[in-house]
């Protein structure tokens, strides 16, 4: 039998000492604390659940140099920022591209159990996406394609049945015929990269998109006051958003009025981050992408226009910027990366008996930049 074990910290909630039992990487049980000097304590909450990561600590789950090893390696540094979940996520690229990366991404799972339990699932995100400036973002132009089902097929043999969320533009024709196979199939639809119109949108929900990619981004730079996609997917109870609460993908009055629009129930945060995160700032060249600059206050942003190239922050900077720049309490940001994503991913980022024993303890005052992480356990196993 093996040996519980258990860590003790401050609920966000209610600021009281909790302690939560665990055992055979599984928690066994969740009660209130008998702790002395209970201020000085830390939080203790569950392990970040970070549903679109491409890359990490100069890993990349994309390009010609993906490997099982860089995977591996990418899953390693992303445990130590905290986040115990994830999506390895795949972009726009050529179909054999693509391919690879899904392949890596399988493999990786296979050979090292630790992976294995933090890659939750894979995500897709592109190649069916608008083609048009601004919506695109980052995506290479020129492998922006039509949905497919059988190139979804393609993909999800590569990934040995892994991907678990796709995200498609509606404007494309014929989609919701797709996205009614996709969601049958028991994969989330995200609506994102768009210039769909509301009607559009609407039909896609009607055939089961149920979610919003990092809503604001992947967006033109002007649009019409209304009606426009942004207000669509924000008016549409069916589709719970992500958003990007770095700092620098979406202004501090537009994050708090989306949330306000969603609700928390309807809510939850990604990093979105690309390979270049965690390294030092400078000029960069990526495989996807192009050139690149990365500044010192993180952000990531394509060398040639404005626009951002994806996120260098991970999602413990996210929580902490979901607080400073939308004045939520620890506890609701907290769920905003936790509970709320982890419904994609089988019910993970909870303290609940039976659950996996993925846990955070870390210190956290009002104006951090990020959570400061003392302890990181995945599947009961104390790794940081």
């Amino acid at each position: 039998m093996s040996q519980q074990q258990s860590l003790t910290g401050r609920d966000p909630a209610s600021g009281r000492p909790i302690e939560v039992r665990y055992a055979a990487g599984r928690i066994t049980d969740v009660r209130q604390a008998d702790a002395a000097g209970d201020a000085e304590l830390p939080w203790l909450a569950p392990g970040l659940v970070d549903v679109q990561v491409n890359g990490f600590g100069g890993h990349d789950a994309n390009g010609p140099d993906v490997t099982a090893d860089a995977i591996v390696a990418m899953i390693n540094a992303l445990v130590r920022a905290g986040t115990t979940t994830t999506f390895a996520t795949v972009i726009t690229e050529a179909p054999e591209a693509m391919l690879r990366s899904l392949r890596a991404i399988a493999e990786a799972r296979r050979q090292d159990p630790l992976t294995a339990h933090v890659i939750a699932g894979v995500h897709v995100e592109g190649p069916n996406i608008s083609e048009q400036d601004g919506a695109r973002g980052a995506h290479p132009a020129e492998h922006v394609r039509p949905p497919d089902l059988a190139e979804f097929e393609a993909w999800q043999q590569a990934a040995e049945g892994a991907i678990r969320m796709i995200t498609v533009s509606p404007h494309f024709h014929a989609v919701t015929d797709y996205i009614a196979a996709v969601s049958g199939r028991g994969v989330a639809v995200s609506i994102g990269h768009t210039h769909a119109t509301p009607e559009q949108i609407t039909a896609a929900v009607d055939a089961g998109a149920r979610w919003s990619t990092h809503l604001g981004n992947g967006a033109h730079a002007t649009l019409p006051r209304h009606p426009n996609y942004l207000w669509a997917q924000l008016a549409e109870d069916r589709l719970s958003c992500g958003f990007i609460a770095d700092g620098h993908h979406l202004p501090a009055a537009t994050l708090t009025a989306m949330l306000r629009a969603k609700g928390l129930d309807r809510a939850y945060l990604v990093s979105d981050t690309a390979a270049l995160a965690g390294m030092p700032p400078g000029r960069y060249r990526t495989p996807v992408g192009g050139d690149v600059v990365l500044t010192a206050d993180g952000r990531l942003g394509d060398a040639t226009n404005s626009y951002l190239a994806g996120a260098a922050l991970p999602l413990a900077h996210g929580v902490a910027g979901a607080v400073r720049l939308a004045g939520l309490s620890l506890a609701d940001a907290l769920r905003l990366a936790t509970g709320n994503p982890g419904l994609l991913a089988g019910g993970r980022g909870t303290l609940e008996p039976g659950g996996p024993a993925d846990l955070i303890l870390f210190d956290f005052a009002a104006g951090d930049p990020s959570l400061r992480l003392h302890q990181v356990v995945v599947a009961g196993n104390r790794l940081y």
